[in-house]
């Protein structure tokens, strides 16, 4: 058993390199890329305001990463409900359904590729955004904590959904893209709601198992495919003596949903609800890496964003 953990740990992380460095001859340039259109798909980490909010907090600021990257090239990035080509929606799973709040009528991952295919093409001066998998982490994850299911079952079944995204990332890839950039789930091990719930090794695990089957899968699309490490960059935020952020462990958010809300339970935080009046008593939310138990703050999705921004530039 040993031997066959190290032997995936090695796998992973080579195919993680295959992904993370650029596939034409070593060493960086400047970036020669800059993109006519800013497409994206994915959850609630994506999410620019399907239904009106955004999972952060709701402050009017360019307040997602996706949206962070696309202003960086100068480009508009908004959602698809109200005409734009960010298709991401909160709480959306890769294929499966219901979403990670129990609604059957959510658009999978798979769904919002459908539809933006159908009457959309892509080429090689569109830049690709797909920030997805956190939903299938809070559904599993859940469900062994209801008792529902065990934790080699919720393993098995977010490899299944690893593999799934990576599929939709092909897909995208035949269709055309030459610009893919890819964000599994961070480590929800560091969430709120791992510390909250006792379960930080069963949600790192179950993060581990989507993304390590995520980038095996991807391991031969290094050339189109930029896979951004959102669980080293959230791990590195939420470290001990972290420069960025003075509160790494706790909501900054009051905002409390009655209903199933994010996924996690009912009558808990929901940063979808969140804006500047229902935050945490003299509060500065740039001081906080997470807005509710799960989902980040503008300040931190901004800088994941600048992140995700410089490896491109990097790559392309």
């Amino acid at each position: 058993m040993a031997l066959h953990w190290m032997r995936r740990a090695w796998l992973v992380a080579a195919s993680a390199s295959a992904l993370l460095l650029a596939a034409c001859g070593g060493g960086t340039v400047d970036s020669q890329f800059s993109p006519d259109r800013v497409v994206a798909f994915g959850d609630a980490m994506g999410d620019l305001g399907q239904a009106g909010s955004r999972y952060t907090v709701n402050d009017g600021t360019v307040n997602n990463w996706t949206q962070f990257v696309a202003s960086q090239y100068g480009r508009d990035l908004a959602p698809s409900a109200a005409g734009g080509l960010s298709y991401a929606t909160g709480n959306a799973r890769v294929t499966a359904k219901p979403d990670a709040a129990g609604n059957s009528g959510t658009r999978t991952v798979k769904e919002q590729i459908d539809a933006f295919l159908a009457g959309n093409k892509l080429g090689g001066n569109d830049l690709v955004m797909v920030s997805a998998g956190t939903s299938d982490v809070i559904t599993q994850a859940r469900l062994v904590l209801e008792g529902s299911q065990t934790q080699a079952e919720m393993q098995a079944n977010l490899e299944q959904a690893g593999r799934d995204l990576a599929e939709q990332v092909k897909r995208l890839v035949s269709a055309g893209a030459t610009h893919v950039v890819v964000a599994g789930p961070f480590n929800l091990g560091r969430s709120p709601w791992a510390r909250q719930t006792a379960s930080t090794g069963l949600m790192e695990a179950a993060s581990t198992r989507f993304n390590g089957a995520l980038l095996v899968a991807l391991v031969d699309y290094g050339r189109t495919v930029l896979y951004v490490d959102a669980a080293l960059y959230f791990n590195n935020q939420t470290a001990d003596g972290g420069s960025d952020f003075s509160n790494r462990t706790e909501p900054v958010c009051t905002s409390v949903d009655a209903g199933p809300g994010i996924g996690t339970g009912n009558g808990q935080v929901n940063s979808s609800l969140c804006t500047t009046s229902t935050l945490v008593a003299n509060a500065n939310p740039a001081q906080y890496v997470f807005a509710d138990r799960v989902y980040p703050t503008p300040r931190a999705h901004q800088l994941f964003g600048d992140y995700a921004k410089g490896r491109i530039r990097d790559r392309w």
